[in-house]
């Protein structure tokens, strides 16, 4: 069965960083495309990024420059660094396996003064 687990997220000031991790389990973590995703409240979920199995990495226009993606294929996780937040990144973060159904619970990141 597959599952993800998101971690790491909290209250940050603006300009502050935080770094999200995601475990996953119940597939072939180190053939998966990953992806993370995030949802504020009233708002549809949106993608955010993706962690190629090789390591590329793809980003929304409006997190680029600011997050790092990244994997390791040996603890089954996957990481999104965030850095230089802004009250907008507020949301609930979530990974995913590219083509999956299943979704973690998330994790909250409140960007707030």
């Amino acid at each position: 069965q597959v599952h993800f687990v998101e971690s790491g997220g909290g209250l940050v000031q603006p300009g502050g960083s935080l770094r999200l991790s995601c475990a996953g389990s119940g597939f072939s973590f180190s053939d998966a495309i990953m992806t993370w995703h995030r949802q504020a409240p009233g708002k549809a979920r949106e993608w955010v990024a993706t962690v190629a199995p090789g390591g590329a990495t793809f980003y929304l226009d409006a997190v680029q420059g600011r997050f790092t993606g990244s994997r390791d294929n040996a603890k089954n996780t996957t990481y999104l660094q965030m850095n230089n937040l802004k009250p907008e990144d507020s949301a609930m973060y979530y990974c995913q396996e590219f083509g999956s159904t299943t979704w973690g619970q998330g994790t909250q990141v409140t960007v707030s003064s």
